[in-house]
């Protein structure tokens, strides 16, 4: 009996430590599968993620290489490609697609030696494709800068000669393309037209 009896006590405190192991276990197979389920649906498993992350570090390497003395002279956000030319469907001849972008907000200067103002909007026009509009939004501050600098370099005299607005349009494209070369090594601006243009 008494052997019986010790049988009892000694299987009695198993059972607590096999519901305790059991438990464990599935509390971490629930953590192992919450972990493999986020990793699956983030793309972590993706073949196409890892492709796509080796192809950015090929084109990095290439640039580096084509950019040789000069890539490592170029700063943060500089030697990617330079925007390419969109093409117009032509039969005879070659001929490029042009895009406009309007500046959102006027630009409004005084003319030297007056009390006089000149209040412009301008739209900027490409033959690239938008990343020269997306470069022209990034550095929209730089840009109007520019701009206010050289509007105000002229005078009330500069503005009644009858070429003057083509020679303002000139002069932003300049400027415009100077601050796009600076901070991007492409400015790619072929041209600035007025959407408005009020002198008084």
């Amino acid at each position: 009996m008494a052997t019986a009896e010790e049988t009892e006590v000694e299987e009695k405190p198993k059972k607590p430590i096999l519901k305790i192991l059991l438990l464990v276990l599935l509390v971490l197979l629930l953590i192992g599968g919450t972990v493999g389920a986020t990793l699956f649906f983030s793309g972590f498993f993706s073949k196409k993620a890892v492709a796509t992350a080796e192809e950015e570090l090929e084109g990095a390497e290439k640039s580096a290489k084509d950019g040789g003395a000069d890539g490592a002279a170029k700063g943060p956000g500089k030697g990617a490609s330079k925007p390419e030319k969109k093409k117009k469907d032509s039969p005879e001849l070659v001929r490029f697609e042009y895009t406009y972008k309007q500046m959102d907000k006027e630009l409004l200067s005084n003319l030297t030696g007056t009390r006089k103002v000149m209040q412009i909007q301008i739209a900027f026009m490409t033959s690239y494709d938008e990343r020269v509009f997306k470069n022209v939004e990034k550095h929209e501050f730089a840009i109007r800068g520019a701009l206010l600098d050289a509007m105000r370099q002229y005078t009330e005299a500069d503005v009644n000669r009858p070429d003057f607005r083509k020679e303002l349009a000139e002069k932003l494209k300049e400027e415009t393309n100077k601050v796009l070369t600076q901070y991007e090594d492409f400015g790619g601006i072929d041209a600035v037209h007025f959407t408005s243009f009020i002198v008084q």
